[in-house]
């Protein structure tokens, strides 16, 4: 049970509680941390936008590789619901289950080529308290790898999102 008042689906704008039967036709369910941001319409709206425009719609990362930073950083952080979230995302997605048990014991017992590695390790470099530390070098190792800075930059986006929305369901007891 959250920390703070979670809204019956009655009791959320009807925009948005559009938009929520839509997730919950297309995936079954709506999430707990969508329900607390239906509070707020504009935290709502400004949340969703980022998340369909990092990890819905077609960028320069894949999906798979995009699920795996929500889930590695999501762990980082103790975020268990987002964990599950992204698990369930991607077997929606057609990652094989082996992948996200790879994914779950962390980026050094993956399965992936080096060059995935080293952008999986940056991303999680990047969600620490430490990421002020990230030096030129650690983009010039991503470039090295092959990484545009078109695409480093996407990686650190959606580093940040998931930095975010971890702080909100772990801060507000999400799935508590």
């Amino acid at each position: 049970m959250a920390y703070i008042r979670v809204p019956e689906m009655n009791e959320i704008d009807q925009g948005i509680r559009e938009q929520l039967e839509a997730v919950k036709q297309k995936t079954g369910e709506v999430g707990e941390i969508a329900k607390m941001l239906a509070l707020r319409p504009d935290i709502y709206n400004a949340t969703t936008a980022i998340f369909v425009t990092l990890m819905v719609r077609k960028t320069e990362l894949d999906p798979h590789t995009k699920e795996r930073i929500a889930i590695l950083v999501s762990k980082e952080n103790g975020c268990d619901m987002c964990v599950g979230e992204h698990e369930r995302i991607a077997r929606m997605l057609g990652m094989p289950q082996e992948q996200i048990d790879e994914t779950l014991a962390g980026v050094d017992k993956m399965n992936i080529a080096d060059k995935e590695r080293v952008l999986l390790q940056f991303c999680i470099k990047s969600a620490g308290k430490e990421n002020y530390k990230i030096v030129q070098g650690d983009i010039d190792k991503l470039r090295a790898a092959g990484y545009s800075d078109s695409q480093i930059l996407e990686a650190v986006a959606i580093v940040g999102y998931f930095n975010y929305i971890n702080t909100i369901s772990n801060a507000l007891g999400a799935g508590k």
